[in-house]
C-alpha cells in the first residue's frame, strides 16, 4: 500500500492480493468489457479550461446533497460480497467513509446485516436490489426503515443477470463452489487467506447473503445452495412508486441511462437518481454514464439530485462530472481493493488522495467553489 499514489494503485495491488476468482469479480465486467473500458475512455473526450490569477485561498469541496454536508463530493459506491474481499469490507468501508466526510452506499448483496451497518457508521445508505415478490420487496423496505437508514438506494438495471464470462473461466459464482482450483487459489494467496477468509470464519462463522431480503439469505459458499435473484424482469415504473409510498426517506434510482427514464424518476417522486451502467458488468456496449449526464441533468434540473458513478479514478475525473450537472459521484472498485489490501486505514487513505486531487485541481482550474463548475468549464474534442 505505501506504493500507492492513486486509485488504480490499490486496483494492481489487489489482483496480487486476492485470489483470481476474487479480483476477477471485482475488476472484471461484462462479456467483452467495452462498457467498462468506455466508462474509462470518455473522459478523455473532454478538456478543462482555467482561470489563473483567480485568489483560490479559500477553496473548498465541500457539497450538500439531502441535507447532509459532506467533505468531497465523491462517495463510495455498493460493491457486493465486500466482507470476502476484506475482512468486515462492508464496516471498513462505512466507518472510512465516515472518517473522511463522505458518504457510503452499503450493497444489498452485502454479507454483514444492514442493521450492523446502521449501528455502527448510521450516515451510510443502503442500496436495494428488488426482490420480484412484492411482499418480500416491502418487507425489505421495511428493514431499511426500520434500522435507521434514511437514504434508500434502488438498482434498476438487472431485469436479468448479465454474462459475465471472466467470472466463468475464473471459477467465480455466487454462492462460492468449492473446488480444488478454488482451494489452490486461496492457498497461493496467503494474506487474503488468513487474514480475510479464515479470520471472517473463526470470528464471524459462515457468511451468508444477509440483506436481499428482510430475512437471511443463502450462504456465501455452498456445494449446492441456490441464491434467489429470480422474477425481477416484470419488475415496472409502477413498482416504483409503490415503493415510494411505503419509503418515507430520501429514494434514489440507480441505473439511469435515459431522459426518459430520467422523467419517470421525476414523476414517481424520487428524490435523486444516479447515471450509472453499473460499472459496464450489465449491458456491454451501454452507453457511458459521462457521456448521457448533461443531458439528462438538463432534463430534471433542480426537480432531483443528479449523481453519476462509472469509470471515476482521478480528482479532474470528478471535476468534469460536476461540470456536466452531477452533485455527487461514486467510485466503487479502487475502494473496495484498497480495504481489501490495507483495511480501513486503506480506504480512509484512498479517499484523502482524491480528495487531494480534486483540491489541487480546483486550484488549478481557478475554482474556489463546486458551484462555478459549468459545462462552460470543459472543452469536448474527440476521444
Amino acid at each position: 500500500m505505501r506504493g500507492a499514489l492513486n486509485l488504480q494503485d490499490f486496483e494492481q495491488a489487489a489482483v496480487r492480493f486476492l485470489p483470481k476468482p476474487m479480483s476477477e469479480f471485482v475488476l472484471g465486467a461484462a462479456e467483452d468489457n467495452t462498457s467498462l473500458q468506455a466508462n474509462r475512455r470518455v473522459f478523455q473526450s473532454y478538456e478543462l479550461l482555467t482561470r489563473v490569477l483567480m485568489n483560490v485561498s479559500d477553496r473548498s469541496a465541500q457539497t450538500s446533497v439531502f441535507g447532509q454536508d459532506y467533505r468531497s463530493p465523491f462517495g463510495l459506491a455498493p460493491i457486493g460480497i465486500s466482507a470476502l474481499l476484506a475482512y468486515e469490507g462492508d464496516l471498513v468501508m462505512a466507518r472510512a467513509a465516515a472518517e473522511q466526510g463522505v458518504p457510503m452506499i452499503m450493497s444489498g448483496a452485502s454479507l454483514m446485516t444492514l442493521e450492523e451497518i446502521h449501528d455502527k457508521a448510521p450516515r451510510s445508505w443502503f442500496q436495494a436490489y428488488l426482490p420480484g415478490d412484492e411482499a418480500k420487496r416491502l418487507a425489505l423496505v421495511d428493514r431499511v426503515r426500520a434500522a435507521g437508514f434514511e437514504t434508500l438506494v434502488v438498482t434498476v438495471d438487472i431485469p436479468v443477470w448479465s454474462n459475465r464470462e471472466n467470472n466463468i473461466r475464473s471459477g467465480f459464482s455466487l454462492p462460492l463452489r468449492p473446488t480444488l482450483g478454488l482451494a489452490w487459489d486461496g492457498l497461493t494467496h496467503p494474506g487474503w487467506l488468513f487474514g480475510t477468509f479464515l479470520k471472517t470464519f473463526v470470528r464471524r462463522g459462515m457468511p451468508h447473503f444477509e440483506n436481499s431480503f428482510a430475512e437471511r439469505g443463502a450462504p456465501a459458499f455452498s456445494a449446492k445452495a441456490v441464491r434467489d435473484t429470480s422474477g425481477r424482469d416484470h419488475l415496472c415504473w409502477q413498482d416504483i412508486a409503490l415503493l415510494r409510498q411505503r419509503w418515507k426517506g430520501n429514494l434514489v434510482v440507480k441505473g439511469i441511462l435515459s431522459v426518459e427514464d430520467a422523467r419517470q424518476a421525476v414523476a414517481i417522486g424520487a428524490d435523486g437518481l444516479i447515471v450509472s451502467n453499473h460499472g459496464g458488468r450489465q449491458l456491454d456496449g451501454a452507453a457511458a454514464p459521462l457521456r448521457v449526464l448533461e443531458t439528462i441533468s438538463e432534463a430534471v434540473g433542480e426537480r432531483l439530485v443528479v449523481m453519476m458513478d462509472g469509470g471515476i479514478r482521478r480528482g479532474t475525473d470528478v471535476l468534469k462530472a460536476l461540470s456536466l450537472g452531477a452533485r455527487l459521484v461514486f467510485v466503487g472498485r479502487p475502494f473496495v481493493c484498497a480495504a481489501a489490501v490495507g483495511g480501513q486505514i486503506g480506504v480512509e487513505y484512498a479517499i484523502k488522495l482524491l480528495h487531494a486531487e480534486i483540491d489541487r485541481n480546483m486550484a488549478m482550474m481557478g475554482v474556489t467553489c463546486l458551484d462555478q463548475l459549468a459545462p462552460s468549464s470543459l472543452i469536448h474534442v474527440a476521444a
